[in-house]
C-alpha cells in the first residue's frame, strides 16, 4: 500500500497538547458487540480533558462509527471511517462529511462474483448502510442492508468501500490489488476494498493538518491489519497486546489486551 504520509523522525516520551490521538474501535476501544468499559471511557475523557483530540479511525462504515461515538459519549469529534475513505466531523447528533473517496465498483464486483459464485458483496451507502447482493449475517455489517435484484444495481453508484465475504475470499486480494485498489485482508473470509492509495493514515494526516497539530504530536492505538499504516505514521504508536505479531512489530510499544483494558492503559500512558 502506498502512502503519502510523513515518516517518523522523533519519538518524544510524551505528547504535548494539543495532540492527535488516533484510536481504532473494534478490538481496541471496545470488544465488537459490547460497550466500552468504564476504564476505557474514563481514559478517553482524561485524554480529551488534557487538551488532546481523540480521532476514531476505523474500518467500520460511517454509520457504524457514529454508533461508537455515541457509546463512547463523545462530542465534537473527528471520525475516519471505511479505512480512510470517509472522514467526518461529528457535533451533537449531526455529522458533516469533510472528505470522501469513492471507487466505481463494477470491475471489482465482476471479478469477485465470477471467481467465487455465491460470495457476498456489500457496497457502502454513506451514513446509511450497504447495498448487498446477498444478505450478510447479523452483526457483520453496520447499518441497514438493502438487497438488490441485479448486480447492475450493486455497482450503479460509486462507493467508498466494498466488503467481500465468503470462504477463502482472501484469494481475491492479489487480483484486486493488481487493479490498483486498496485491499485489507481483515480475515480469511473477508476483504475490505477501497480506492487506491488510501489508509487510515492518509486520512488522519489531513485531519492533523486541518486541526493545526504538529506532526510530532501524534499518537495511535490499534490492533489489526488495517492499523498498520496508522501505527507507522504516528510519532507514538501502541499496539494492543492481543494484536498479531506483525502488527505489534511495527508499533513503538505494546499495551495490554482488550480483556485487560489495554486501551485505557495506552491512552493514559500518552499523558506522560
Amino acid at each position: 500500500m502506498t502512502s503519502a504520509t510523513p515518516q517518523r523522525t522523533a519519538r518524544p516520551t510524551e505528547l504535548t497538547a494539543p495532540a492527535l490521538v488516533a484510536c481504532d474501535i473494534d478490538g481496541t476501544l471496545l470488544d465488537t458487540g459490547h460497550p466500552p468499559t468504564v476504564a476505557v471511557r474514563a481514559a478517553v475523557e482524561r485524554v480529551r480533558a488534557a487538551g488532546h483530540h481523540i480521532v476514531l479511525a476505523t474500518g467500520r462504515s460511517l454509520v457504524g462509527a457514529l454508533d461508537a461515538v455515541d457509546v463512547l459519549g463523545l462530542d465534537d469529534v473527528w471520525v475516519v471511517a471505511s479505512n480512510g475513505a470517509v472522514t467526518a466531523h461529528v457535533t451533537g447528533r449531526e455529522y458533516r462529511v469533510t472528505d470522501l473517496h469513492e471507487v466505481e465498483p463494477e470491475a471489482a464486483v465482476r471479478v469477485a462474483v465470477e471467481a467465487m459464485p455465491g460470495i457476498r458483496v456489500a457496497a457502502e451507502l454513506v451514513g446509511v448502510g450497504y447495498r448487498v447482493n446477498i444478505q450478510f449475517p447479523d452483526g457483520e455489517l453496520n447499518g441497514e442492508q438493502h438487497s438488490v435484484d441485479t448486480l447492475e444495481e450493486l455497482w450503479a453508484d460509486a462507493t467508498p468501500r466494498l466488503a467481500l465475504y465468503g470462504p477463502a475470499a482472501f484469494g481475491l486480494a492479489p487480483i484486486l490489488r493488481a487493479m490498483s485498489l486498496t485491499v485489507i485482508e481483515t480475515r480469511p473470509d473477508w476483504l475490505d476494498v477501497t480506492p487506491p492509495a488510501l489508509s487510515k493514515a492518509t486520512a488522519l494526516d489531513k485531519v492533523r493538518r486541518h486541526l493545526g497539530i504538529e506532526y510530532r504530536a501524534t499518537g495511535a492505538i490499534g490492533d489489526g491489519e488495517n492499523d498498520l499504516e496508522m501505527l507507522r505514521w504516528a510519532t507514538q504508536s501502541i499496539a494492543m497486546g492481543h494484536a498479531p505479531a506483525h502488527v505489534r512489530a511495527v508499533a513503538d510499544r505494546e499495551a495490554g489486551t482488550i480483556d485487560d483494558d489495554g486501551a485505557a492503559e495506552a491512552l493514559l500512558s500518552l499523558l506522560g
